[in-house]
């Protein structure tokens, strides 16, 4: 494959426009220092990217999860649900004695910043 164009890759992926999404950030990645899955060929990073889509060395459902992983600002992290949190306080019995140590430090240290701020003033 000599010349890669859009036409080559559209059996891929059928939106014109979230392919040439998709190939920007694919480019983006292989600019970024992300290793090829072909070789070079002297080829820039855009056309090396389409490439990839056209020989799918690289899946549709990959690049669309690293674009959008890409663009979030929030990851959402995964609570443990009621069952999972009554195994781990289970399990955490002794250390609810630990607990206790860390929150009574916690007051005598507030009431001792409390004391320094009042005779600071």
């Amino acid at each position: 494959m000599a010349r890669v164009t859009v036409e080559d890759c559209i059996d891929k992926v059928s939106n014109r426009f979230e392919l040439v999404l998709l190939a920007a950030h694919r480019a983006r990645m292989i600019s970024g220092g992300i290793e090829p899955s072909l070789d070079r060929d002297n080829d820039k990073n855009p056309v090396l990217a389409l490439r990839e889509i056209a020989v799918e060395t690289v899946t549709f459902d990959e690049l669309m999860e690293s674009t959008i992983e890409s663009h979030q600002r929030q990851i959402e992290v995964d609570e443990p649900d009621d069952e999972d949190l009554s195994l781990l306080t289970r399990e955490g019995q002794r250390g609810k004695d630990e607990n206790a140590d860390d929150t009574a430090n916690e007051d005598l240290l507030r009431a001792l910043m409390d004391a320094q701020t009042s005779e600071d003033k």
